[in-house]
């Protein structure tokens, strides 16, 4: 008999969500199948994951033409394109949400990455594509950045579902957690239903170890090398730890006595960057309840095939995490600074992504205004 290994990932607790989008997979089929085979519950997506998108298909020629015949300037023709396959992409999760009373079914836009550091202006961004998707399965991905913090807040208190994205750091992650206590008490206030409103906070995986291991190596004592591969999941477990202890008080208890929904941790950046790891380690790893693990869809194949599923991972490794912090920094590692380098890489990276992106809808319109496309 063969073994259903995302379906015991998923009663251990994990939520399983593909970190990918296309018009591809939406005209095929391709996503509604692994929502039906492969448990599927949710969708992220950011601006590289659309840049490789319109790169690789023609599927989006018709609504360029269209665009092009209409004029519309390089960023409204992104957003059009961008919103409609997320729209189609909620449609076709919307059976998961009503299955889980809106806890999963989730599709995520990110707001222009440019104004990561831009608080109302990224409120104004995160309203404008809610208004414009126009689902209630909908994630606005909204970067925690500091100037991102006070957005998260605005835009949850608007009654608006949010993915924090970008978190690397434990002491982020606290301010996120507290940017989302504040957003949801600032929502009731406001006389908005708690329990329609969801949130996620993305803490970042494989970025981490890639840094750190990078910096072991430049040290290369036995010692540094012995913390390879290390540091990136205990990171994450000593976030659930976090987690665990923000979500069982009274102010929290406050919160979901009105309905709310707890801001679960998702593991974010799970494909291993290292070929000497494991592929499904940061599954593996990081198997606790009430998590979400957005993957790749290569990374979802490989634990179909071979991933192995312990009930929890994470809370009986807090003490272990904790001494891989300390080894770190007997060795030289100065976990602060990485963590600074990731958040400023990060907005830069999808920054770039954007910019390739939009340069890629521009010369796209130019050939469909100059008759390239038919």
């Amino acid at each position: 008999m063969t073994t259903d290994r995302l379906g015991e990932l998923s009663a251990a607790g994990v939520a399983v969500w593909l970190d990918d989008i296309s018009r591809v997979r939406l005209t095929s089929g391709g996503l509604d199948q692994l929502r039906r085979e492969k448990h599927v519950v949710g969708v992220t997506t950011n601006p590289t994951i659309f840049a490789k998108a319109l790169s690789d298909a023609d599927e989006y020629d018709w609504q360029l033409r269209d665009l092009a015949v209409r004029g519309v300037d390089i960023e409204e023709a992104v957003r059009m394109i961008t919103t409609y396959d997320v729209r189609w992409a909620c449609d076709v999760m919307r059976p998961s949400y009503d299955a889980s009373a809106g806890v999963d079914g989730r599709v995520s836009i990110e707001v222009d990455p440019r104004l990561a550091h831009e608080s109302e202006r990224t409120v104004a961004e995160a309203k404008a594509l809610w208004w414009l998707v126009d689902r209630p399965n909908l994630f606005i991905k909204i970067p925690a950045t500091e100037a991102g913090l006070p957005a998260i807040t605005a835009t949850l208190a608007e009654g608006i579902s949010v993915n924090v994205t970008l978190i690397f750091g434990l002491d982020r992650y606290s301010q996120v957690m507290e940017a989302f206590l504040a957003g949801l008490e600032q929502a009731k206030a406001n006389g908005h239903d708690l329990s329609k409103i969801g949130s996620v906070a993305s803490f970042f995986v494989s970025r981490v170890d890639s840094e750190v291991d990078k910096r072991l190596e430049k040290i290369g004592s036995e010692p540094a090398k012995a913390l390879r591969g290390k540091a990136a999941v205990a990171n994450a477990r000593l976030a659930y730890e976090r987690y665990g202890e923000v979500f069982s008080t009274d102010r929290w208890q406050a919160l979901a006595d009105a309905g709310a929904h707890p801001q679960r941790p998702l593991w974010a950046s799970t494909s291993t960057k290292n070929p000497d790891y494991r592929d499904v380690i940061y599954v593996e790893e990081l198997i606790a309840p009430g998590t979400v693990n957005t993957m790749p869809e290569s990374v979802i194949h490989a634990y179909a095939d071979h991933g192995e599923t312990r009930p929890d991972t994470i809370t009986d490794a807090y003490d272990h995490a904790r001494q891989v912090f300390a080894d770190l920094l007997s060795v030289g590692v100065d976990l602060a600074d990485v963590i600074d380098t990731l958040e400023r890489e990060g907005v830069e990276k999808f920054e770039a992504s954007w910019n390739e992106l939009a340069d890629g809808v521009r010369k796209s319109l130019a050939a469909a205004k100059a008759g390239g496309n038919g």
